[in-house]
């Protein structure tokens, strides 16, 4: 269990400091995509000492010694680079926005699909619907329009979203195996990968995706150019209606970044439908990232951010959630936990459940 924010241990001149870092932030965010898509931090990256004056940086990129010079002064400020002997240096942290995965995953689905809409972050919180939404469509929920996104919004926003868990599938098909699936159903399986992971993991299992009509199509599409459309099949099922009910005789049930797309009584919902169908040696596996169980700040720090992307844009009620809030609803919908594993690709939990009284 973290403890990063039990305590404000921060001077008066930290804490001053920081005031001013979120009164810019906007500016330094437009800044830092501003000194990487114009070249500039590249154009020092690449450069034989790893390090440009302003004129050599105006003969490389072609931009006025004005653009450059405003921009790398804001550059020094946000510790981008350093400058000595008039010779402009990258920092540690500007080689992880030109190389790091994770970053430019992260930076990506900010500028791309995130950064206009969260201007409506205020009107979202007061009327419990994501406002951001007028971006990309007229409903109340984002997931319905997610293959329809425009570019480069779509693929920012599905690169931000299989890059998180794609990194924690290896590691958790192992646990998911080991009692042998012969029928496994996968509730929000978006675009199949999972489901195409699984079949290529385990040579007889069968698939069910269970999701919204319009994933389903993506999904089909996926799946029959990997060759498995005889054992990975789509049942349409919206898990928040009453009146569907899940197929029964599942050995596994698999939710991955699934339940953080709901409010809590709708997960309440969602998993006492998912008991309903459970047997005795059924087991339903979450794959959820919580904020309090990383082993770094900065990830609950981004964990907690994107918290706001799904007030403002996916539906205006979820988010990313504490794990003891997680938990006491697993409980509630009669669900016992019977195993826990933290750490499991970039900062995931897997949380084993079986039904309490099947």
């Amino acid at each position: 269990m973290s403890n990063f924010y039990t305590d404000d241990k921060k001077t008066a001149l930290e804490a001053v400091s920081d005031a001013q870092r979120i009164a810019f932030a906007p500016f330094t965010f437009q800044a830092t995509i501003a000194l990487q898509d114009l070249g500039i931090l590249m154009a020092i990256d690449q450069s034989p000492q790893n390090c440009l004056r302003v004129e050599e940086l105006h003969q490389q990129t072609g931009l006025s010694h004005y653009g450059i010079k405003v921009l790398l002064d804001a550059g020094l400020s946000i510790g981008l680079v350093c400058l000595k002997d008039e010779l402009y240096h990258l920092t540690k942290t500007a080689q992880f926005i030109l190389h790091d995965k994770m970053t430019q995953v992260n930076l990506e689905f900010t500028r791309d699909f995130c950064y206009q809409g969260l201007s409506l972050l205020k009107e979202s919180v007061k009327t419990g619907r994501p406002m951001g939404m007028s971006e990309y469509g007229d409903g109340d929920t984002l997931y319905p329009y997610l293959s329809s996104l425009p570019e480069p919004a779509k693929s920012s926003w599905f690169n931000f979203d299989h890059f998180y868990s794609d990194k924690a599938f290896s590691e958790a098909l192992p646990k998911v195996f080991e009692h042998k699936p012969k029928l496994l159903l996968d509730i929000g399986g978006n675009t199949g990968k999972w489901a195409i992971q699984c079949t290529h993991y385990d040579a007889d299992v069968q698939i069910r995706v269970l999701d919204l009509p319009i994933q389903l199509a993506v999904m089909r599409e996926h799946v029959a150019t990997e060759g498995m459309s005889d054992r990975i099949k789509g049942i349409s099922v919206d898990m928040l209606d009453p009146a569907q009910m899940l197929p029964e005789g599942a050995d596994a049930i698999w939710m991955s970044q699934f339940l953080d797309c709901f409010a809590e009584d709708e997960i309440l919902t969602i998993l006492r439908k998912t008991a309903n169908v459970m047997g005795p040696d059924t087991r339903l596996y979450i794959l959820e990232l919580f904020w309090d169980r990383q082993m770094y700040e900065a990830a609950a720090y981004s964990l907690n951010c994107t918290s706001l992307y799904f007030t403002c844009f996916a539906n205006g009620s979820s988010r990313m959630y504490h794990s003891k809030e997680l938990l006491r609803i697993v409980q509630q919908a009669g669900l016992t936990l019977v195993e826990d594993q933290d750490n499991i690709g970039i900062g995931h939990t897997l949380l084993v459940c079986k039904c309490t009284s099947p």
